[in-house]
């Protein structure tokens, strides 16, 4: 080696000891700790580290506290302070104890090092003073104030000692376990699963203090999990009682004098397509032949804002939750059951107040006229998904004709709007066949078929057309306070990100328009359908894409390729329906005076509540994986390696879609690394790779109800 190569592995090496100091500014370290945490392939130039070490306390740079020991200079700590910027986000926390800060101020994420993390958890708003950066080096900070606890409540196992007990987090997320004194119990015993509610964290303490506020009873138990899930996400599991009683109170009667003040479509063909287990009906299509080719299809929609009052305390509980969950074993609903399940749903035969839109288009679904107004309609018949799919392919059945020609008007309408750039997700979902104890017996996939899809592209049209009608300014008129759905264009950085990725697996993205990135997405949707990548793909291109929210802030809709969206059609579930009935009745009534700031905060926290019960619904159908693989431990199935990391390898099961992972401890024939560049892990000596997209086999190692994590192994 000459002399000039050794000058700049030690300039390369320097460069790296002074980052890892700046990292972890407080943190001592001797040269063998030093050598362990540079990256892999400087190993073999550890000899170096030591004398770098007394060079760069000799620059000051570095003290040495004792023999060998050194800590970065606490002048230099003082530099990094005094640098900033400082930046505010929300802490992404890993298992290890470190932690990402998402922020809208830049546009990739933070890393905070374990010990910069400062006492905050996962989900917490938070301030972050940013360390420089260094060349080629990840954004870095630490956290220097916490501005909003995310969560005060945390479910977990109850570990008991002798003088006291720890709640051991469920949520991999959450690094710590809670500390509970003896006398805060509550009755909780050893083994089972609790909810402690924090109360403080002293400055001196390692964990946070807490108490158990409820008992939900012993883990594995069906009830215990999914009451475990809704208080891991805050979320409530039944109505108070005076909730319910104000519902009770509610007529059902159909007034005849608010009749005369709606449009009658009790004589017009009306029908409802929902699930087969559905209760809550909250959408209805009309059908009127106005020619062969002229046709009046009305979308009518639960007029819930008739009977839950502004302000009253139906709104307000129905505010708080603001939508309704969806778990594999139950619905928890917005509204109490008698509102969302008999007032309001739109069941057959019976007379209901709706809010709708009615469309004048003809068979290629060019609109000619539309009207919003207050309705009164009576459902000749309630249908399933299921049985409208066999009218469109049989073409038999009750109102063959009239769903045909809805089909056909609607794929004209969907083929348009792909056209105009909207990306096609036709994600598969997974569903349960459960017995009366909630134990899974079978999994199946629920697919987007035509039926599916004639309901989505009027529902869509209707949407439209109510953004549309408040949104489009008429002159120099200033915008109307309005709730929209709102999709921001993809991030570029993430977009780059996603082009490259897939362009080693052999899938090419064209990101220079808005519509070939459309395209783009549409293409590689399809091309990866069916494949051992399918999963991956779908989840990185959705990833890539900003999340849809609501907003008083119209900036269009970009995945649906709409420049005006809202949600009008589902006021039932969806408390930002509800709002935007409310502020379309009153503007049609001339009514004005709506604070944009208020309803913005509501949009918000409609947000939010959505997010969160996303994540509910998520861990449901993980849990239900975990139960239904549990007892095949020893099995053997067909999968397909749907991601790889540096502690192992995901696989996908083929026919149920239960996703597990093979360690890399538990691969015996080899020592396995990661190839982060080539989406696989390589044997050490034999080369063997195993490659994202890849068939295996596998074997059920092991099933963890409260990680809910599946472990594989490989069958040779």
């Amino acid at each position: 080696m000459n002399k000039l190569s050794n000058k700049a592995i030690k300039e390369n090496l320097t460069e790296k000891i002074r980052d890892l100091f700046i990292k972890d500014p407080r943190t001592k370290l001797n040269y063998k700790q030093i050598a362990k945490r540079l990256p892999e392939g400087d190993h073999k130039y550890k000899k170096f580290v030591n004398g770098l070490l007394y060079s760069l306390a000799k620059e000051n740079f570095l003290i040495e506290v004792y023999k060998g020991k050194f800590v970065l200079n606490p002048l230099e700590q003082e530099k990094i302070k005094t640098i900033g910027p400082f930046i505010t986000g929300i802490v992404d926390m890993k298992q290890t104890g470190k932690a990402y800060i998402i922020t809208d101020d830049l546009v990739e994420d933070v890393r905070i090092a374990p010990n910069n993390t400062h006492k905050a958890l996962d989900g917490d708003k938070v301030k972050v003073r940013l360390f420089p950066k260094r060349k080629n080096a990840k954004t870095e900070g630490e956290i220097i104030e916490i501005i909003k606890r995310e969560k005060t409540r945390f479910v977990g196992i109850i570990q008991k000692h002798k003088n006291f007990a720890f709640l051991i987090p469920d949520n991999k997320a959450t690094p710590v376990d809670i500390f509970i004194p003896l006398d805060a119990l509550n009755g909780a015993k050893e083994g089972q699963k609790a909810v402690a509610e924090l109360t403080e964290w002293p400055n001196h303490a390692k964990n946070p203090f807490g108490k158990i506020i409820e008992v939900l009873g012993d883990p594995g138990v069906n009830e215990v999990e999914i009451h475990a899930i809704l208080a891991e996400h805050n979320l409530p599991s039944k109505f108070e009682e005076k909730v319910e009683k104000a519902a009770e109170e509610i007529s059902d009667i159909i007034d005849e004098k608010e009749i005369e003040k709606r449009k009658d479509f009790r004589e017009i063909i009306t029908f409802t397509i929902d699930p087969f287990d559905a209760k809550d009906f909250d959408d209805a299509i009309s059908f009127e032949e106005i020619d062969e080719d002229n046709f009046r299809i009305g979308v009518h929609i639960a007029d819930v804002s008739h009977y839950v009052k502004d302000k009253s305390l139906l709104d307000r509980e129905a505010y708080e939750r603001a939508t309704s969950i969806y778990l594999v074993d139950r619905v928890i609903p917005m509204l109490p059951e008698r509102l969302s399940n008999y007032i309001c749903s739109l069941r057959p035969d019976e007379e209901k107040f709706t809010f709708s839109v009615v469309f004048e288009l003809n068979k290629r679904g060019k609109i000619s006229s539309t009207w919003i107004g207050k309705t009164i309609i009576k459902s000749n018949r309630r249908f399933s998904y299921e049985e409208v799919q066999e009218i469109i392919e049989s073409g038999n059945g009750e109102f063959s004709k009239e769903i045909n020609i809805i089909n056909y008007i609607a794929r004209e309408i969907r083929n348009r709007r792909l056209k105009n750039g909207a990306i096609a997700f036709d994600k598969k979902e997974v569903k349960f066949k459960l017995d009366e104890d909630g134990k899974p017996l079978e999994v199946y996939f629920k697919e987007q078929k035509d039926a599916h899809k004639l309901i989505e592209e009027f529902m869509l049209l209707a949407n439209k057309a109510v953004a549309e009608k408040i949104g489009k300014a008429k002159g120099n008129q200033k915008p109307k306070t309005f709730v929209y759905r709102i999709h921001d264009i993809p991030n570029p950085d993430k977009l780059n990100s996603l082009s490259e990725f897939v362009s080693k697996l052999g899938y090419k993205m064209k990101t220079d328009t808005r519509k070939n990135i459309s395209q783009s997405f549409n293409n590689l949707l399809e091309k990866s359908a069916g494949k051992g990548e399918e999963n991956l793909i779908e989840t990185l291109t959705i990833r890539s894409m900003a999340k849809a929210e609501y907003s008083t802030q119209n900036i269009g809709h970009y995945g649906l390729a709409f420049d005006y969206y809202t949600h009008f059609t589902s006021p039932i579930r969806r408390y930002p329906d509800l709002m935007v009935h409310r502020l379309l009745h009153a503007y049609s009534n001339k009514t004005n005076g709506f604070p944009e700031e208020i309803y913005e905060e509501k949009c918000k926290h409609s947000s939010e509540m959505e997010k969160r019960a996303q994540n509910a619904e998520r861990d449901s159908i993980k849990y239900k994986q975990v139960e239904f693989l549990s007892d095949k431990i020893g099995q053997e199935f067909e999968g397909v390696i749907s991601g790889v990391s540096k502690w192992g390898v995901f696989v996908e099961i083929v026919e149920n879609k239960c996703e597990g992972m093979i360690r890399l401890s538990d691969l015996s024939d080899d020592y396995y690394y990661l190839d982060e560049d080539n989406y696989q892990v390589v044997g050490y000596n034999t080369k063997k790779k195993l490659k994202l997209g890849d068939p295996i086999m596998i074997r059920i190692k092991s099933a963890d109800f409260q990680k809910k994590e599946i472990d594989f192994e490989r069958v040779e």
